[in-house]
């Protein structure tokens, strides 16, 4: 009889997770994977910093206090315990410099220094609970020095031997605390050079850390399999396409999943009526409450359009303003949700006060997201770039029909409808332009008309599987290779 398989130990790394703190999609995921692998059988923990002011105390106790040494510089910190799903232990870096009261998750201007300090934190932390991961799995970023402490810092200390690391780019346009593209090239880190100590701020705020969890890791990921291949390359890289394309054996893509237990219209509490893909009747009703809650024309013959991004230049904006002012004269209603690009902003909100009964502007509130993708007939992500996205997953799963850029995550999550075969689940654009982006968005309120048509799409949708079950396993398979790399190499990081 063969041994059984021996279960891995792994930490997620990461600055959000949630219902702790949140910002965005890694919160998701730093929660969702993690719940996934430990009902999988595998043994997980995750380290995140404390937010002050953020993170609720609720349960959470306080375990050890510890310290960071930097260059003879003692940094005191607190160990404080949380815990999600099926008992995952979450541990957070408390300390009142780096995340007090007084900052937020990002955006304090010494961003670099408080990551810096956190990535020590997280190395001392598993220290002192005395068993080493099989895998460190560090989440963006704000995690990315800690394979560079690895390979540097504590390469001949034997706890940490048979550590692999994993660096997830959930997106490269953020590298460190600062926009790459605003340091001068005589002040750019080359990734290779020793860091400053932590009290040295202004040298430590020019530290990237993006690039150096690249040269260091055992293996790399991107958040799709089209985004892996698109940040190899000049146009979506980010000035690291050419350390990327160098290590490309190492550089993996794996598309996200949603949790479908917290996303399920059958069961949503946030929902005026719950459905699922028996009853896509009770559907209607969601949508009759959430034109009524906008103080929309009440028709349900009037397709509902809905965003919920954050506002940015990113998420296609640009061109959905250009094409929007055609839309408006026909009889068509937008829901905008989410914070973001002021001056965006204040144009939308202009747009509504002139068509109040088409358009509605409001800030993002998650709870009524879901009643958006519930009373909405089509979701709207005409992304310039999108690593994954998982706004059109979540839209699948509540039957509501995705229009998106075939970018990125997109292309790999939302086929073209053909309705003659009866393929695809959305309407997909490739030309990055306002009239292609027209042209999907008719194709699909043209379609819309056919009640069978747009019945037989909506069923599909809902029937989706998108779950984090296949993506977890195929985690899990990167971590095994991860471990063999790390075998491989050594110590060595291979650039």
């Amino acid at each position: 009889m063969n041994p059984k398989p021996k279960k891995l130990n792994i930490v997620h790394v990461s600055s959000e997770v949630e219902p702790f703190s949140k910002s965005g999609g890694l919160a998701s995921i730093s929660s969702a994977l993690p719940k996934t692998q430990k009902e999988l059988g595998y043994n997980v923990s995750i380290i995140t910093p404390f937010y002050e002011g953020i993170v609720e105390k609720g349960e959470i106790t306080e375990e050890f206090e510890s310290e960071v040494v930097s260059k003879n510089e003692v940094y005191k910190f607190k160990v404080l315990k949380g815990k999600i799903g099926d008992n995952i232990p979450v541990f957070f870096v408390s300390n009142k410099k780096f995340f007090g009261k007084k900052q937020g998750l990002y955006g304090s201007g010494i961003d670099n220094s408080r990551f810096f300090f956190f990535d020590l934190a997280a190395l001392e932390i598993i220290k002192k609970l005395g068993k080493a991961p099989d895998i460190i799995h560090c989440h963006d970023w704000q995690s990315g020095l800690i394979p560079y402490f690895l390979k540097g810092r504590y390469k001949s200390d034997d706890f940490w031997k048979k550590t692999a690391t994993l660096f997830t780019i959930h997106n490269l346009v953020y590298q460190f605390g600062h926009d790459w593209w605003k340091i001068s090239s005589k002040k750019k880190d080359d990734g290779h050079s020793i860091l400053p100590p932590l009290k040295q701020t202004k040298k430590v705020e020019n530290i990237n850390f993006a690039k150096r969890a690249i040269l260091n890791a055992d293996t790399i990921n991107a958040v799709s399999e089209t985004y892996r291949e698109e940040i190899m390359t000049k146009d979506f890289g980010e000035d690291l396409h050419r350390i990327l394309k160098n290590r490309e054996e190492r550089v993996f893509g794996i598309v996200n999943g949603i949790d479908y237990k917290e996303y399920n219209p059958a069961t949503d509490p946030g929902l005026f009526a719950n459905y699922d893909h028996n009853s896509t009747e009770r559907k209607s009703q969601n949508k009759e409450w959430l034109q009524k809650k906008f103080k929309l024309k009440i028709d349900p013959k009037i397709p509902v359009i809905c965003m919920t991004s954050r506002i940015a230049e990113q998420k296609g904006f640009e061109i959905f303003l250009e094409a929007l002012q055609d839309f408006l004269k026909q009889e068509i209603q937008f829901i905008i949700m989410g914070d973001g690009d002021r001056e965006i902003t204040k144009v939308l909100e202009k747009l509504q006060k002139k068509f109040p009964q088409k358009i509605a502007v409001t800030p993002f509130d998650a709870k009524y997201e879901t009643s958006l993708y519930a009373g909405s007939d089509i979701f709207l992500l005409p992304s310039r770039f999108e690593p994954c996205g998982i706004n059109q997953l979540i839209a699948l799963r509540y039957g509501c029909i995705p229009v998106v850029h075939h970018i990125g995550g997109l292309a790999d999550t939302i086929t073209n409808f053909q309705p003659n075969k009866k393929i695809g689940n959305g309407f997909v654009f490739k030309d990055y332009s306002s009239t292609a982006l027209a042209i999907a968005l008719t194709r699909a309120t043209e379609n819309y008309r056919y009640s069978d048509v747009w019945k037989y799409l909506t069923i599909s949708a809902l029937k989706e599987a998108n779950s984090w079950k296949i993506p977890t396993e195929k985690y899990i398979d990167l971590y095994k290779k991860t471990i063999k790399f790390k075998k491989q190499n050594g110590n060595s990081n291979n650039h």
